[in-house]
């Protein structure tokens, strides 16, 4: 009897400061494993943003979700999510297991590798040690984040009453996450094919050149097709 293919995607997040050679190295790393193993690597979502963001805010996990429910393409289906590390899904419990959960329910098992942890069994049902220790991971991925935070914030304050100034450097541009992110509702509008003009009267008058911007980058970035 012939093995059936197990189509699979590389999911890998750096923060919204990260650097691009930390994702780059998630994927590679994913890379080698899903050869390894003889998986079909049919996508890879890679995602610059806050762990801590808000699961709807995230504009590449919603797209991952929209290709496991439609399929890449409309037709290629996604059996499995491959990730370095808990942490590169979100950086709470709360977050982190939502994200399994929309997974889980989707019948799509997430493997996390550098604990060697699957979701989900063969046989698709839930696999309950593996939750456990996913629980656990969480839970101290979330005070070690926590901690680093208030770290921060600690040393921010002392920053600013050291006479310390603070705010976007003159030429500084915003990520393409950030604005995918501060226009979702563009975003979304976009994807229904709406004119630019309608757009910016469903969406109090943005500028066009901000949807224009929002709508190349969508396209560069393969959220919108041409």
């Amino acid at each position: 009897m012939e093995r059936k293919q197990v189509n699979v995607v590389i999911f890998s997040r750096v923060s919204s400061t990260g650097d691009r050679q930390s994702n780059d190295r998630q994927t590679n790393d994913l890379k080698e494993y899903a050869n390894r193993m003889g998986y079909n690597l049919v996508g890879t979502y890679e995602e610059k943003i806050s762990g801590f963001s808000k699961t709807d805010d995230r504009v590449v996990l919603t797209q991952l979700l929209h290709d496991i429910d439609y399929g890449i393409d409309g037709s290629i289906k996604i059996d499995r999510v491959l990730t370095s590390e808990l942490s590169r899904i979100a950086r709470n419990v709360l977050s982190a297991l939502t994200v399994i959960e929309l997974l889980n329910s989707r019948k799509v098992s997430l493997y996390i590798m550098n604990h060697n942890l699957e979701t989900l069994n063969p046989d698709l049902s839930i696999n309950s040690m593996a939750m456990f220790m996913v629980q656990i991971l969480a839970s101290v991925a979330t005070m070690e984040a926590e901690t680093t935070k208030n770290r921060f914030q600690s040393g921010y304050r002392n920053f600013i009453a050291s006479g310390g100034k603070v705010g976007r450097k003159k030429g500084q541009t915003i990520s393409d996450e950030d604005l995918m992110t501060n226009h979702k509702d563009v975003v979304k509008l976009l994807k229904r094919n709406l004119s630019i003009r309608q757009i910016s009267g469903l969406t109090n008058n943005k500028s066009l050149t901000t949807i224009m911007k929002v709508k190349k980058t969508a396209l560069r970035l393969g959220i919108l097709t041409p």
